[in-house]
């Protein structure tokens, strides 16, 4: 059964991060992850002795595939400057020690400096000032035709499938954050969209990205594939 946590009162200056190629999580997103990697289960472990807070980021080079390698967890490929701390709004821990969650995106930061490893795991001095993402403004609107009109001739082009009646329950800000988030555009597509300065700008990434047919990310991730339907 699943535990719940509640949002934090603050972000730790000092942050916990989870490099993972491909996964994006964005203030207001929710991210499944399996925590399978000691290292991780550490970090995981760690943040719900305290707030439950820990950040996604990306490494810069794209990984073939996230699936540990021996040795794997003495390297510390470079990271971007830009990622999101979210917080465990779910978890449970499995019999064997690893554990699924549901990681609440809350605010992006900039990394500063980073640490010495702690149990295995990245830290990171974290800047939360650039990014003013809370609260989210829930009456954003974006030019939701065009939005809907260009991601329709997307997912044709790719082979995607999706019932474009049932994002209408979505807010506009809601449903840019989503497809950012659910389609499977190449991690450095993905990066663009979360450095995006603000939500005018992600729909314009988004609309780029839709226009060009940018190519459908082929790497695996500990988080699982997600489809629109």
């Amino acid at each position: 059964m699943m535990s719940t946590n509640l949002p934090p009162k603050a972000l730790p200056e000092i942050l916990p991060v989870f490099p993972l190629t491909g996964a994006l999580l964005l203030p207001g997103t929710r991210l499944p992850l399996h925590i399978f990697e000691p290292r991780y289960r550490n970090l995981v472990e760690d943040a719900l002795q305290v707030d439950g807070v820990f950040g996604m980021i990306q490494p810069v080079v794209p990984g073939r595939d996230n699936r540990p390698l021996l040795g794997a967890e003495r390297e510390t490929p470079e990271l971007y400057k830009i990622g999101c701390a979210g917080y465990i709004e779910q978890w449970e821990k499995q019999p064997d020690g690893r554990f699924a969650i549901e990681l609440r995106g809350l605010n992006r930061f900039r990394a500063e400096t980073e640490l010495p490893l702690f149990r295995g795991y990245r830290r990171l001095k974290a800047d939360y000032s650039p990014f003013p993402d809370n609260p989210l403004d829930p009456g954003w609107k974006c030019n939701r035709e065009a939005l809907l009109k260009a991601l329709e001739e997307y997912c044709k082009a790719h082979g995607l499938k999706t019932q474009l009646d049932q994002l209408k329950e979505f807010t506009d800000l809601e449903l840019v954050n989503l497809l950012a988030v659910a389609l499977p555009f190449h991690p450095a597509e993905k990066q663009a969209l979360l450095e995006a300065p603000s939500l005018s700008d992600r729909n314009a990434v988004l609309l780029d990205l839709f226009t060009l047919g940018a190519g459908p990310d082929t790497s695996d991730s500990e988080a699982p594939k997600r489809t629109l339907n």
